[in-house]
């Protein structure tokens, strides 16, 4: 489905019938990633609905103007637009960044927080030279060199071998991906804001799904999550990297809707 929101049209999948459920997606993904989610979900009793971010999948990707205040603002405006008023957010790497956003600025919206293979600080000096380099590369070269160093991070050691099918899936999400949308992606990465100190003052029901042997996002960030967030439950799933989602989708889906069920109505 689509929807205009504030002059951009921003592609989305909406199923199910129930409390809400937003999930949404990682760099340099779209939504096609939450495909092992929708169905278990909606079957659970929810109403799942997964965007692609603006510059992803088969949203607009405008030439500039990306942040995580943007990203975010889109959210809520797709929210407006489908009369929900609140919902469980689940943001995956990028996504638990506009999560952060969200809960930030707009906690009254959020009923609960999923973070999926994603943490709190931000990029130090390093970090954000490195995204420059790179978005500037995206928006000369395309998706290619985002490729070759994104497609290293994102599976555990036993995806590779045991999956292929699933990398060179995933793999052609990157490749399809707009260089300005890639660009916009990187600049907001580099740019959002830290929380490691302000995960305290966050109150609401809040869940941790972290892959072991997740090399973009490892352990020790989710422990920081973890730690952070007051009564924060968590889960650490074995033989999954930074796509655990994809990679362990019964293990995940079961969390979740534990997780989903626990909440107060």
């Amino acid at each position: 489905m689509n929807l205009n929101v504030k002059d951009i049209n921003l592609a989305y999948d909406d199923l199910g019938t129930g409390p809400a459920v937003i999930l949404i997606h990682g760099f340099p993904l779209n939504r096609q990633m939450w495909q092992p989610q929708l169905k278990p979900l909606a079957d659970a009793g929810y109403r799942v609905i997964a965007p692609d971010l603006r510059g992803f999948g088969a949203s607009d990707a405008p030439a500039g103007g990306y942040s995580m205040d943007v990203f975010a603002d889109d959210i809520i405006a797709l929210l407006d637009s489908l009369k929900i008023d609140k919902a469980v957010v689940g943001g995956m790497s990028m996504g638990g960044y506009v999560l952060l956003n969200l809960m930030e600025r707009y906690a009254e919206r959020v009923r609960a927080a999923c973070f999926i293979a994603t943490r709190a600080n931000a990029d130090d000096e390093a970090g954000r030279a490195r995204r420059s380099a790179m978005a500037a590369e995206a928006e000369r070269l395309g998706a290619n060199p985002v490729i070759k160093i994104f497609a290293e991070l994102l599976f555990a050691t036993e995806t590779a071998e045991r999956n292929p099918a699933l990398i060179a899936l995933v793999t052609s999400w990157m490749r399809s991906a707009a260089p300005q949308g890639l660009a916009g992606g990187l600049l907001a990465m580099r740019d959002r804001k830290d929380y490691v100190e302000e995960l305290t003052s966050f109150q609401l029901p809040s869940l941790v799904l972290a892959g072991a042997e997740d090399r973009a996002a490892p352990l020790e960030v989710a422990q920081v999550l973890i730690d952070g967030l007051s009564g924060c439950r968590s889960k650490v799933i074995e033989k999954a990297g930074h796509m655990l989602n994809m990679e362990q989708p019964a293990i995940f889906n079961e969390t979740m809707i534990e997780f989903l069920k626990s909440l107060p109505e």
